[in-house]
């Protein structure tokens, strides 16, 4: 049959160059069960408001379920989105009279914006449930390495040390945020446009709750024209995952570094490496370097979103069609990224003895001496930090007799006559001493790791209990709406 859109107003055809600068269907995939959906809500809406007969409302109805199992590849993909695709195969099996009432009292641009917000609400839990599953791997790592010995690293340079449960933690923390912005933003993305039509509503008389209510969203955006226009939605959960691929490059960037021979703390499974076409020893960390060049492509999706949407007047422009596809491709790459993290963390393997050596290198005991010279002499600290600063340029094994030297030259007296005894000395030159002692909340003593991973543990089981309960209510109110399809159907 022709273009149901172009045979009224338009007298001509694009031809096939124009058609594929303006389409959509290939970015389109993604909405396309949720099309489905949306037209199942609004037909059943129509029906229950009198707005068209029970028998075409149950021809549309089947006709939908059939298209929704023949699959997005059935359409004519020559249209220029999957909206009039999907509609006009739809007037082809039930005929005009009947599938041309179904887009009564809507518009695309409405439709449009409530099957993005409906596939991203899916998309943003899955991605939710997988970064769960790397924070809880992080944190399972992290219990049996309670006492693995590290440097910590400031400026790259041995600072003080610290072991791996304390640093991998600190990264479960952070993904712990990007989890908590994810569940806050999913509570504005979790809202209905439709029934908002092209931006002014509609004479028709719609019940815009009971769609809402079809499809399992949690509210309205109210003002129709804010409703079709407004892709904010999509900035803010691409800034979100633009904020979790810098974190998971981060860690990529160091599971490359101690994959290295001069740090040779990890070593990734085979899975996750690669090998030299010419260099046969070579194990290339290729997964975390990808993963950490893939954070530069969801910053794009993001910058290109923001200059989309810059200055766009109200209502809806054709532009935003261009807005999506940087999300999709954002949320698609942080998703396979969480994947991946979470592989190369579960399997790495972990050379214990190097890090614990490695520790001791560099002077990591440093700050320690400086504070136990501050408690035990009562000198004021940045004293004690010059003292140490010169031992420090001084090299060479440390102990009481050379700090004597040192404070005498700066203070005039021995800090031996102060009460400093070399015993003192020993225990803040000693590397699980100094972790020993930093049992405040947040630091790495062992004790302390225990119970913030205990607490952790408590923390992701509600978070747990939070994305179970996001993905059965979706699911659950969409099994509902094809129950309530199905029985419109029988009845007619």
């Amino acid at each position: 049959m022709s273009n149901i859109l172009r045979r009224g107003r338009l007298a001509s055809t694009p031809d096939e160059d124009i058609m594929e600068f303006t389409s959509s269907m290939k970015a389109d995939k993604w909405i396309f069960d949720a099309d489905i959906m949306v037209d199942l809500a609004h037909t059943i809406m129509l029906k229950e408001q009198g707005i068209i007969k029970d028998q075409d409302c149950s021809s549309i109805l089947n006709g939908l379920l059939r298209i929704r199992e023949e699959g997005i590849e059935k359409l004519d993909h020559t249209y220029e989105d999957i909206h009039i695709a999907l509609e006009s195969r739809l007037i082809d099996m039930v005929g005009e009279d009947v599938g041309g009432r179904m887009h009564s009292g809507r518009s695309r641009n409405d439709e449009v914006a409530t099957c993005i917000r409906l596939t991203l609400r899916d998309e943003m839990i899955s991605l939710m449930e997988e970064l769960h599953v790397l924070r809880r791997t992080l944190c399972s790592v992290a219990s049996y390495n309670i006492e693995t010995l590290m440097p910590g690293f400031t400026h790259l340079q041995h600072a003080q040390p610290t072991t791996l449960a304390h640093h991998l933690m600190a990264h479960m923390d952070a993904l712990g945020r990007d989890a908590e912005r994810l569940m806050c933003a999913y509570s504005r993305v979790n809202l209905c446009p439709l029934g908002a039509a092209a931006f002014a509503s509609t004479g028709f008389d719609i019940d815009r709750e009971r769609t809402r209510q079809l499809l399992g969203f949690d509210g309205l955006m109210e003002n129709s024209m804010d409703a079709v226009s407004s892709r904010d939605f999509l900035i803010e959960c691409t800034a979100v995952l633009t904020n979790l691929m810098i974190n998971l490059s981060k860690m990529a960037e160091e599971l490359v570094i101690w994959s290295t021979s001069e740090f040779a703390f990890i070593e990734l499974d085979d899975r996750y490496a690669s090998t030299s076409s010419i260099m046969p020893q070579k194990k290339n960390p290729d997964t975390a370097e990808l993963l950490r060049g893939k954070s530069g492509a969801v910053v794009g999706s993001l910058i290109a979103l923001i200059t989309t949407c810059k200055a766009l007047p109200l209502s809806y422009n054709r532009d935003l069609q261009e807005a999506t596809p940087n999300m999709w491709k954002a949320m698609e790459t942080a998703r396979s990224s969480v994947r991946m993290m979470e592989g190369m963390v579960r399997t790495m393997g972990v050379n214990k003895e190097v890090m614990a050596s490695k520790s001791v290198m560099g002077f990591t005991t440093a700050t320690e001496l400086a504070d136990t010279l501050v408690r035990v002499t009562g000198i004021p600290f940045r004293t004690a930090h010059q003292i140490v600063g010169i031992l420090a340029r001084e090299e060479g094994e440390i102990h009481l007799q050379q700090i004597d030297t040192v404070s005498y030259r700066v203070l005039g007296i021995k800090l031996s006559s102060k009460g400093l005894t070399e015993e003192m000395v020993c225990e803040a030159l000693d590397h699980i001493s100094n972790i020993k002692k930093r049992k405040v909340i947040g630091g790495p003593a062992f004790e302390e790791m225990e119970k913030a991973i205990v607490r952790r543990k408590g923390t992701m089981k509600r978070a747990e209990e939070e994305i179970s309960a996001l993905r059965n209510g979706s699911e659950a109110s969409l099994n509902k709406l094809i129950e309530l399809v199905k029985q419109y159907i029988t009845k007619a």
